[in-house]
């Protein structure tokens, strides 16, 4: 009992020394020991690193997930440590409703052919975006968590207990200043030496995490690369998907087109819509999305000069005699001429032949 009283008191005389330390100092009645140049350009580091990173971190969040409502929720299942519940994004419901509207418009018309392709391909897209979230939360999101939430705190700990020794060597010597006596003096000097020790125990200490705040940038660095690697692979499968449905609904039967001339009246001119160039340097959309799969299987057919049974997915109205009219639903042979444009191929029905459009087919095994 008289230990733990004793320790008490050791220990309220300890919080009263400090803090009449601190006060003197915020007073200027007292001096500081002041760090070295070189700890104190360690300390602004991470400060700054901790700063910058917490706001990246919350750019990116923004950017993955523009919705507020949609983050508070996701932090709150987080801290809950909780799945959240699995939802369309934007993408995903476009597609949807694209596709069953075109449903109820009917797959065999014009119109609501185009909207099913544009609704697959937005869903498409919408599963991109999944990956690149999923991408950028594990290879990104996540170090610069574990930074905040690990090593920082236990720099910001040790931080704080420098600042305690600090407190505590500048006390022992303000004490060696006062004492008078010998055996005091003694006793001061002891303390001091006592202080300093720890105080300069625990700078080093303080110094050696600090100094790993420049391993914290070269991982972060490597997180970035990650990132960035995602952001140009989600990017460049956007635009193949575009790209396939440009094509897809850039040669749709003569009567649409007609149509939306038509429309223009007045002598108004009409407006074209740019083809976007295809760059062959872009990385190709991995296999088992319909419109990669069927790409590969043209390009199989041209580079083999051989032939292929197709299906006409709608009707298409030649525009010359030297093209094919297709019927919706027919099944014609079709095959490669050297020098042919990419987007076409030879259309054989019995004795009819001429040029049909890739867009218009879907090869048969």
């Amino acid at each position: 009992m008289d230990f733990n009283v004793k320790r008490l008191a050791a220990d309220a005389g300890t919080f009263l020394s400090r803090a009449v330390q601190f006060t003197e100092e915020k007073l200027g009645q007292a001096e500081k020991t002041e760090l070295d140049a070189h700890l104190e350009n360690l300390l602004v580091r991470a400060e700054n690193t901790k700063q910058w990173t917490e706001r990246i971190m919350k750019q990116t969040e923004v950017l993955l997930q523009p919705n507020p409502n949609v983050r508070l929720e996701e932090f709150v299942y987080e801290k809950l440590e909780k799945k959240a519940p699995t939802r369309m994004n934007n993408h995903e419901l476009l597609g949807q409703s694209m596709i069953e509207s075109g449903n109820e418009f009917g797959p065999g018309t014009a119109y609501g052919n185009a909207l099913i392709k544009c609704g697959e391909t937005e869903k498409q897209i919408g599963g991109a975006e999944r990956e690149l979230i999923h991408s950028a939360a594990i290879n990104f999101l996540t170090p610069f968590r574990n930074f905040l939430e690990g090593d920082f705190k236990t720099i910001l700990k040790e931080r704080k207990l420098l600042q305690v020794k600090r407190l505590d060597l500048d006390a022992a010597k303000t004490r060696l200043k006062k004492a008078r006596m010998t055996d005091a003096r003694a006793a001061a000097e002891q303390e001091l030496r006592m202080t300093q020790s720890e105080f300069d125990r625990q700078a080093e200490i303080t110094r050696l995490l600090l100094e790993g705040v420049s391993s914290t940038h070269a991982h972060h660095l490597r997180c970035l690369n990650d990132f960035v690697e995602a952001q140009a692979t989600y990017y460049a499968q956007c635009y193949q998907y575009m790209v396939d449905l440009q094509k897809q609904l850039g040669s749709f039967p003569s009567s649409f087109s007609n149509n939306n001339q038509s429309s223009v009246s007045g002598g108004a001119s009409s407006i074209s819509v740019p083809t976007i160039p295809v760059s062959a340097s872009l990385p190709s959309v991995s296999a088992g999305h319909g419109s990669s799969t069927a790409s590969g299987g043209f390009s199989e057919l041209r580079s083999s000069n051989g032939s292929r049974k197709a299906r006409v997915l709608y009707d298409y109205d030649a525009a010359s005699s030297s093209e094919l009219s297709l019927l919706a639903d027919e099944v014609i042979t079709v095959s490669s001429v050297p020098g042919m444009d990419s987007d076409w191929l030879m259309g054989e029905r019995g004795n009819q032949k001429g040029k049909v459009p890739i867009t218009y087919l879907e090869l048969l095994n």
